[in-house]
């Protein structure tokens, strides 16, 4: 009775590459995959905002001025006495106000900017802001813009510090002293002057906003990751593939760059958060998104005003859906470092 000999190059599981190991740690992580769920959510509106099919018509005016959300009620609104005046209606003002002629003119001119059926809701689920826009509408679209721009840059500024904090520490020598030169000529301008300066010379809009930002804010990433490649550059691992015929190509992005890439990811992740804030700060100075757009940062650059009068429901919309997508971000991004950790997984 013969035996049948088992192939030993057919025995036992395929081995599994460094991300494959990674991406299954990672779905063990509860807190990681929920936080996952959030951001595809906000990814999901802000692609249907972009495509038009959700929150097109933000700039409509459908409420009253300032109206309050639904669950507050209507509010008392005297509007309409207050455009006819204190007489009514009917009074003849002409004689104290020179302009009155004009009236019925400018009212019928701006009919055509008014709603179909010229009748403002007195209440809407997040409220008005003062032109009775919907806040939740304008809070969704605004969304598209900060993602898009915060996302972007931090993905600009990531990729550059990344690819040229690993050239220069692989490489070093001349081409890691032209790279030093140029880290320390980035870093002796405060980082606010030079975003300033992109600003002034770029023009304004949303493409430009996320160039300033990503050409602003690769040097913190520069620096972490040189260093990181200066000293995996020299372990056994490297010089092992190097000894195999491994070219520098293969041992920067196929060996080191997988076991550097958790602090990539911290990097992206506190970029994309800063990002964000820098969008808020260049809109509220008038050097960020167009006047015919909207985002988190000029929603929140009319709050001040709008609170003034006790009229906290944009200043609520806005903060509400960023600090939830800014967490949920964080969360999944630090469970991705975890995933990727060579400390964590056991390898060092």
């Amino acid at each position: 009775m013969s035996a049948v000999l088992a192939d030993p190059l057919e025995a036992g599981p395929a081995p599994r590459t460094v991300w494959s190991a990674a991406a299954a740690r990672f779905r063990m992580d509860r807190v990681g995959m929920v936080s996952l769920v959030v951001v595809l959510a906000f990814l999901l509106v802000v692609l249907a905002t972009a495509l038009g099919l959700l929150a097109s018509d933000w700039q409509v005016e459908r409420g009253v001025p300032d109206a309050p959300p639904t669950f507050l009620g209507a509010a008392a609104d005297n509007q309409a006495q207050a455009l006819d005046g204190p007489h009514g209606p009917s009074a003849d003002i002409s004689a104290i106000d020179p302009l009155a002629p004009m009236y019925q003119a400018w009212a019928e001119a701006a009919k055509k900017y008014q709603t179909r059926d010229a009748v403002r809701a007195a209440t809407l689920p997040f409220g008005a802001d003062r032109l009775g826009r919907d806040v939740l509408a304008k809070a969704l679209k605004g969304a598209q813009v900060s993602i898009l721009v915060g996302v972007s840059a931090a993905v600009v500024a990531t990729l550059l510090g990344t690819v040229l904090g690993a050239l220069a520490g692989f490489f070093g020598g001349p081409m890691g002293d032209v790279l030093e030169w140029v880290y320390n000529v980035f870093t002796a301008i405060p980082g606010i002057l030079l975003i300033f300066a992109f600003a002034a010379v770029f023009p304004r809009g949303v493409t430009s906003v996320v160039l300033i930002l990503g050409l602003a804010g690769w040097t913190g990433i520069y620096r972490l990751v040189r260093a990181e490649f200066i000293k995996h550059a020299v372990r056994d691992y490297v010089r092992s593939a190097e000894a195999l015929g491994a070219s520098a190509s293969a041992r920067i992005f196929r060996h080191i760059l997988p076991n550097v890439s958790h602090v990539v990811l911290v990097q992206l992740s506190v970029h994309v958060v800063g990002f964000i804030k820098s969008e808020v700060i260049l809109s509220y100075l008038g050097l960020g998104v167009g006047v015919d757009q909207v985002s988190w940062g000029t929603m929140l650059s009319e709050a001040p005003s709008e609170l003034i009068l006790g009229h906290w429901w944009q200043l609520a919309a806005a903060t509400i859906l960023m600090a939830t997508f800014v967490t949920a971000f964080s969360l999944m991004t630090d469970a991705l470092r975890d995933a990727l950790d060579p400390k964590l997984r056991g390898l060092e």
